[in-house]
């Protein structure tokens, strides 16, 4: 099928090889209309120990709310914690928790865009005012919240007392500190697709669209293949492939930013096997990357590596080619 033309209502389709479609409705660009996920596990472990480094020990000095969708509670007030002293920063899933005394805490969820950035005390920068959401101020500097984009997702929490945080649970196993047997009961209490279970935050902690990618890539498994229909044997191979790949990721992330803040917190990073790779090299064994795509999540895998060489339907291009959809690796060549 090599050099090739297909057909449908559309006119003609050509695949060029290695890759997989291009047609003039739809774009090529691998990330033109996707939207990245949300920082997960690894970003959000080096934000925390980041901000252990420069606030911790350090009295909150005052504030400011730049957009009024950014402070989401209204009792105990931000004002409450002006004056007192950071005892610690800790990871709660995906958001990040800042502990003061007598039980009050500051909760940020940074969703999609929302991210931080540190400015020095003796640095006179200043952040533009359309990404800017909040800021705090310590002795040490600065801390502002930020979200590109036009929707306002990212949202900060002032709460109290022993059972404040429990809204903000939902109940998902930390994948780091899980036992094989622990991990295997989590992933067969329901049953979902890999990719589903992984990054369902009832089931597990912290694991979003980026690293359940890499890894069921790293694990060798199809991100539709059913939690039911695994092997014990799949099972170990996917807690392995968790633990190594978060570890190896927060490692990475962490040597990255060094001493500094990190700035380059995103979705897409250039060691990653699968994920934001669509069309490009599969460093295992060289095929190229295919995607599934629902809405602005985009799923990335090998189909070489975990799918025994089969394509996965993709939801706007296997409707648009209906039969003209190809099956295997070997139709795209």
């Amino acid at each position: 099928m090599r050099g090739a033309e297909m057909r449908n209502g559309l006119g003609k389709l050509r695949l060029p090889r290695p890759f997989a479609f291009s047609h003039p409705r739809i774009s090529p660009s691998p990330h033109l209309r996707y939207i990245g996920p949300m920082p997960e596990l690894p970003d959000v472990t080096i934000y925390v120990e980041a901000l252990e480094r420069r606030i911790v020990g350090e009295p909150l000095t005052g504030y400011a709310i730049l957009n009024v969708f950014a402070l989401r509670s209204v009792e105990p007030p931000l004002d409450a914690l002006v004056g007192r002293v950071v005892r610690g920063v800790r990871r709660l899933g995906k958001r990040i928790v800042i502990e003061f005394g007598d039980e009050l805490r500051l909760v940020v969820h940074l969703m999609i865009a929302g991210r931080f950035r540190w400015i020095p005390a003796t640095s006179r920068t200043r952040v533009p005012a359309r990404i800017a959401l909040a800021e705090l101020t310590f002795p040490t500097g600065r801390l502002v919240l930020t979200e590109a984009g036009s929707k306002r997702r990212a949202s900060i929490h002032v709460v109290q007392g022993a059972d404040a945080l429990a809204p903000f649970e939902r109940g998902g196993l930390e994948p780091l500190d899980a036992t094989p047997d622990t991990f295997a009961e989590r992933l067969r209490r329901e049953n979902h697709t890999l990719k589903r279970s992984l990054t369902d935050p009832r089931l597990f902690s912290g694991i979003g669209n980026a690293y359940s990618d890499e890894i069921l890539h790293r694990a060798r498994l199809s991100p539709l293949k059913l939690t039911s229909r695994l092997s014990d044997e799949e099972v170990t191979r996917l807690f392995d492939a968790t633990r190594a790949t978060l570890i190896d990721w927060t490692d990475r992330l962490r040597a990255e930013a060094g001493d500094g803040f990190p700035e380059k917190v995103t979705a897409f990073h250039d060691g990653m096997a699968v994920h934001g790779r669509y069309r490009l090299p599969c460093p295992v064994c060289s095929t190229a990357v295919q995607r599934i795509r629902y809405r602005d999540n985009e799923t990335n895998y090998c189909p070489r590596c975990q799918t025994e060489g089969r394509l996965l339907a993709d939801r706007a291009l296997s409707r648009l080619l209906k039969e003209d959809w190809p099956r295997t690796v070997e139709d795209l060549e």
